[in-house]
């Protein structure tokens, strides 16, 4: 018999996720997007730009931090995650909107900031581990059988 997908436990194998990786490749993005902002005569879409990729590696932060938190309880619902989740993006949204709409046309590049962050996160969080199963490396999380666990990893940055 199977559990209903209402009553399942959450489960979040250990993922590679690393923060200070991604603030170097977002400090090195907004590098670049200052450098061609600006000889277009726009700087600051370029500094709004570095601005959203901050606001999204701050909210990847916090999405590690609520991940532990609620999967850390004797019985984590889904229902907590998402409501997490809801409230966290719409925090990011009405943020990005707001810097967008005080500084417009410039802050715009708040909006186009977190757009490339994701993809980004994505990104870095799925090339090592892609790397890892094509080399057959189940990585330190393995069971018995070779498939993840549910471990947490450590905090460290790596």
């Amino acid at each position: 018999m199977t559990t209903p997908a209402q009553d399942a436990p959450l489960v979040f194998p250990a993922v590679a996720f690393r923060p200070v990786r991604l603030l170097l490749i977002s400090v090195g993005l907004t590098a670049l997007a200052m450098l061609a902002a600006g000889l277009l005569g726009h700087l600051m879409v370029g500094v709004f730009f570095g601005v959203g990729l901050l606001m999204g590696l701050l909210n990847a932060l916090m999405v590690r931090r609520s991940v532990y938190a609620i999967t850390a309880r004797e019985h984590p619902l889904k229902r907590s995650m998402a409501l997490n989740s809801a409230t966290r993006l719409a925090i990011i949204t009405v943020l990005g909107l707001i810097i967008a709409y005080v500084f417009k046309p410039s802050g715009l590049g708040v909006l186009f900031g977190l757009a490339i962050f994701q993809p980004l996160l994505v990104a870095s969080t799925a090339i090592p581990v892609y790397k890892k199963l094509r080399a057959g490396d189940p990585g330190p999380s393995a069971g018995p059988e070779g498939q993840a666990g549910t471990e947490l990893r450590s905090t460290s940055d790596d």
